[in-house]
Parts: structure tokens; C-alpha cells; sequence
């Protein structure tokens, strides 16, 4: 049996894996090393820079190929890095056309970095596939799709979407963060460019910071080869290992994840001091039925206002809580809970940021693996 045919949970275990060719270890070792003896000028066993690659990385990679089914994988230096290398692609004059409901850090890098450089960004919620193809122009290179969003959870058609960029011949590129190769597929559903975040639910365990890209292209990944070696913000080996482990436990991970999920935002949805509650699974939840299609579940990453929409009552919330750890981030065991206007968005300016629903008294939640009733419990004595 080829291992290219094993399922998703196999996968996360054996995908893209050979036991180590030196000694046979199970597990890749950390290869601590910048580089790597030849016999003769570029002779060499594939390894000549760590830079360039290094053999942990290289197992991490190919893992992220295989899960995300994929030809191609790289592992960066963070999921910003990953990013940086997918705008590098383009040239001044190029126009991008980005989900406006979507990770800080990202719009952070856009307009104040790329913008200067002279990339033109336009910035527009997504639920209309005419309204994106009118922001199309003869300048537009690259879509920029999260799906569901951060942190306002909105889900986007991704089959819609790239139907769209094959049209007017556009990269298409998919951050997956928050769903998981467990939960959805983007290049099964026609990206040319799925992205990770891999700092979060990959890794899995709040101990590392990494960023990937995955493609099916040849072509596009020998480009984002060129990019990763030339800038060089490259994963770690140390990074890579954890990032590899943490993969091998990520389906199982995932289904706790997206079972407390349910019951949390149900609890949620119920509570008479809370007045809004953003999760894909429920079935008034805008595109439910496009989650349906391309996610095999919901996760656990849930938004939510208090009633009367206060600052002062979110803040009060999220200092309250005790099993929830107020934090940055997402996707680790631990449950996390973020204010985003304060903390994973302020780089966004409020008018743009309230646009897309991220407003003071916002709070997401990272709803992790441990029990339940517990985070319930925990949220009933924070609300009050």
C-alpha cells in the first residue's frame, strides 16, 4: 500500500515519512547543524546549508505535503514569514484583492510593509463572489482567502473562489489556520496556495512558532523555494521536530477540539448575558451550508459580545476567567481566550477593523482539548 493512499488520520503519522536513513530512528533526529561535509565541491548527499536544508525540516515539509495533499511543502520561520514569501512573489503594480475580516499581522504586513513597495491591496469581505470579481483588474495577481475568519468566523467558498481566479488566470491562496487539513482541503478545492499558521493547531502545544506553505506546482514551488532560501526565514530543526510531533497528534487533537467547540458555543448561544455568538457549525451562522460542503466539522475557535456590546463587560469577562488562559494565539491543547481590538487586531485601525465586526467588546476563544464541562463551568463564573 502506497503511503500516498492512506487516509487523513494515517497520514498525520506516516505521511511523506521513511525512518531516518543513518540509523533507522523512528522519529527524524534534530539535525543541529548549519552544514554538512562534501567529497569534492557540490558533492554532497542533499544537505550542503541548513538554510538551503536541513533533513529535520525536510521531514516536517513533506509532512505538510502529504497532509494538506500536496507535491510541495516548505516550513518558515513563522506564519508571517510564510506570508512574506507568497507576496514576494509578486512585483510593484500588482494588486491583491484580501478578505477584509482577517489576522491582524497579515493586514499589518500588507499595508505597511508591501504597500510602500508598491502592491495595491484591496480589502473587502468575501461572501459575494461578484462583489470580489469587481475589485478584479487587469493589475489583480493574487486572491487571499481566510477561511473561516479571524476572528469574525466567516466562511468563504473556496470552490466559488477559485473558479473565479482560474478565470481572470489569478494565484489563489488559502490561509487554513483555523480549519486544519483535519477539518478542509483548500488545494483539493482548487488553491494554488495553502498557508499555515503552524504556530497554532499543527504544532499544537503553544511551544513553537512556525509558518507553511504547501502547492501542488512545480513551478510555483521552485519560485517559493527561491524565495525561502534567498530571504531566509527558515524553520529551525529544533522547531521542525516539535512541529513534526505535534502533527502526528493532530486528528485526534482535532476532534476534541471541535467537540468541546459544539458544546461550548452552545452554551453560549443559550446564555441570556450574551448577544452574539460566532461559530460555523450553527445553521443561522452566515455560509453554513458552505461550511457543510468544504469542512468535515466546525473546530473550536468561537467568537462572541456580551449583550449591550460593553468594553468594560468583555474586559471584565476575560480577566475573570481561570481554566481559559487570556493570551495571544490559538490552536494549542490549553483553552485560550483573546481580545482582539486589544490584542491580535490592533494594528488595525477601529473604522476598519468595526467594518468586519471586530468590535471593543469582541472576545475569541481558543476552545482546547480539556473537559468541557469544565470550560462551561468556567465561562458561567466569568459572565456572571
Amino acid at each position: 500500500m502506497s503511503k500516498k493512499d492512506l487516509k487523513f488520520n494515517s497520514k498525520t503519522i506516516h505521511g511523506g515519512q521513511q525512518p531516518d536513513a543513518a540509523y533507522g530512528a523512528v522519529m527524524p533526529p534534530i539535525y543541529q547543524t548549519s552544514t554538512y561535509a562534501q567529497s569534492t565541491p557540490g558533492g554532497h548527499q542533499g544537505f550542503e546549508y541548513s538554510r538551503s536544508a536541513n533533513p529535520t525540516r525536510t521531514a516536517l515539509e513533506n509532512s505538510l505535503a502529504s497532509i494538506e495533499n500536496g507535491t510541495y511543502g516548505l516550513a518558515f520561520a513563522s506564519g508571517l514569514a510564510a506570508i512574506d514569501a507568497v507576496i514576494k512573489l509578486l512585483s510593484p503594480g500588482d494588486e491583491v484583492v484580501s478578505t477584509n475580516d482577517l489576522y491582524g499581522g497579515s493586514y499589518r504586513l500588507f499595508k505597511q510593509v508591501f504597500e510602500k513597495f508598491g502592491i495595491k491591496f484591496h480589502f473587502i469581505g468575501m461572501q459575494s463572489i461578484a462583489d470580489i470579481e469587481a475589485k478584479i483588474n487587469s493589475n489583480t495577481k493574487l486572491i487571499w482567502v481566510e477561511t473561516p475568519t479571524n476572528p469574525m468566523m466567516n466562511v468563504i467558498d473556496i470552490k466559488a473562489v477559485s473558479a473565479l481566479s482560474k478565470k481572470h488566470n489569478l494565484l489563489l491562496a488559502v490561509d487554513n489556520t483555523f480549519a486544519t487539513p483535519y477539518l478542509q482541503r483548500p488545494l483539493d478545492l482548487g488553491a494554488d496556495i495553502v498557508m499555515h499558521s503552524a504556530t497554532k493547531y499543527l504544532g499544537g502545544h503553544s511551544d513553537v512558532v512556525v509558518g507553511a506553505l504547501v502547492v501542488k506546482d512545480k513551478e510555483l514551488a521552485d519560485k517559493l523555494y527561491f524565495i525561502q532560501n534567498a530571504s531566509g526565514a527558515v524553520c529551525g530543526p529544533m522547531d521542525s521536530f516539535l512541529t513534526l510531533r505535534g502533527i502526528k497528534t493532530l486528528h485526534v487533537r482535532m476532534q476534541r477540539h471541535s467537540e468541546n467547540g459544539k458544546q461550548v458555543a452552545a452554551y453560549l448561544a443559550n446564555h441570556p448575558k450574551i448577544g452574539k455568538v460566532y461559530w460555523p457549525g450553527f445553521e443561522n451562522h452566515p455560509n453554513h451550508e458552505i461550511a457543510k460542503a468544504q469542512m468535515d466539522d466546525f473546530g473550536g475557535m468561537i467568537s462572541f459580545v456580551p449583550n449591550g456590546s460593553s468594553y468594560d463587560d468583555a474586559i471584565k469577562i476575560v480577566e475573570r476567567l481561570q481554566v481559559f488562559t487570556l493570551a495571544e494565539s490559538l490552536g494549542g491543547v490549553e483553552s485560550l481566550a483573546g481580545h482582539p481590538a486589544s490584542m491580535t487586531h490592533a494594528s488595525i485601525p477601529k473604522e476598519e477593523r468595526e467594518k468586519s465586526g471586530v468590535v471593543d467588546a469582541l472576545i475569541r476563544l481558543s476552545v482546547g482539548i480539556e473537559d468541557a464541562d469544565d470550560l462551561v463551568a468556567d465561562l458561567e463564573q466569568a459572565i456572571g
